[in-house]
């Protein structure tokens, strides 16, 4: 399943579209950016209420297919932007990061 069928059908709000078209697999729920760094796979969903712009950097190192922020979390501009040049998908939803995974635990194969 692509990241733009996950967000609509989770009903996500669009921070930042990177690449609709990639394809997700897994989800990590993390705060704890190191643990995120060590522990979340390439082309996971990475869950968190994390949103200050090193969310952004591990995205990018793990390679994550998509961030999604929990709780009605929202990102300053700035972070944003960068999130935008850097191509990262980020999503936002006023659902609890629980919520959430239970969804998309539904959502995979």
């Amino acid at each position: 399943m692509t990241v733009g069928e996950m967000a609509k059908t989770l009903q996500l709000t669009p921070i930042t579209v990177g690449d609709e078209s990639r394809t997700w697999s897994g989800v990590y729920i993390g705060d704890l950016l190191s643990w995120v760094m060590g522990r979340a796979a390439c082309d996971n969903a990475w869950i968190t209420i994390m949103s200050n712009v090193n969310i952004v950097a591990v995205a990018t190192l793990v390679d994550v297919a998509v961030i999604i922020l929990a709780e009605g979390v929202t990102l300053e501009e700035s972070v944003r932007n960068t999130a935008a040049a850097k191509g990262v998908n980020i999503y936002t939803s006023e659902k609890t990061a629980y919520e959430l995974a239970k969804e998309l635990a539904g959502l995979q194969p």
